[in-house]
């Protein structure tokens, strides 16, 4: 399925084994009709910044929720490979971590790098009827700032427009 993402557009549909607070689960995009969806991508498990990003998110995991929206990992490595760094790196992260062995969700979301078989730090937010309404993309050696990911969020879910810099509790412009 090649198609053209882009903010307005429905999110690819996707299904993948996820390692989920010790378990094994399968996931999907549907499972989370009705909420909005933060995905992020990451290289590779066992690496240096890939951990600071994802315990980046689960600082901010109870903010998320409170939005109404879940978090979702996302890299090219197995359940299994995800399970044995989780479990001895990273046991506060308690979100689904997909294991996308087969590349396809790298792929439809388009931040696969085809010749390493790993994905960039992309990052997406799918509103509750599976729409997508942002994404970024940052090269495997810088991290992402969860913070304006969060800030994003709020912003959208004002229904608003929103200047450069807001935050919660300033002011959107009325038109």
């Amino acid at each position: 399925m090649s198609m053209n993402l882009k903010v307005g557009s429905l999110a690819p549909e996707f299904k993948a084994k996820a390692y989920v607070g010790g378990q094994f689960k399968d996931v999907s995009l549907k499972d989370y009709q009705g909420k909005w969806v933060c995905l992020f991508f990451y290289p590779l498990d066992f690496t240096f910044v890939c951990p600071t990003e994802i315990r980046g998110f689960a600082s901010k995991e109870a903010e998320f929720k409170e939005m109404g929206c879940q978090i979702l990992g996302c890299s090219t490595d197995s359940e299994y490979s995800h399970k044995a760094w989780f479990e001895k790196d990273l046991p506060e992260v308690k979100f689904p971590v997909l294991a996308d062995t087969a590349h396809q969700v790298s792929k439809d979301y388009q931040v696969l790098i085809e010749e390493k078989g790993i994905a960039l730090r992309g990052t997406f937010l799918v509103d509750p009827k599976g729409v997508l309404q942002w994404m970024s993309v940052n090269a495997l050696g810088v991290g992402r700032s969860v913070d304006e990911v969060l800030r994003t969020l709020q912003a959208l879910k004002t229904g608003e427009l929103c200047p450069v810099d807001w935050k919660p509790g300033k002011a959107t412009i009325k038109t």
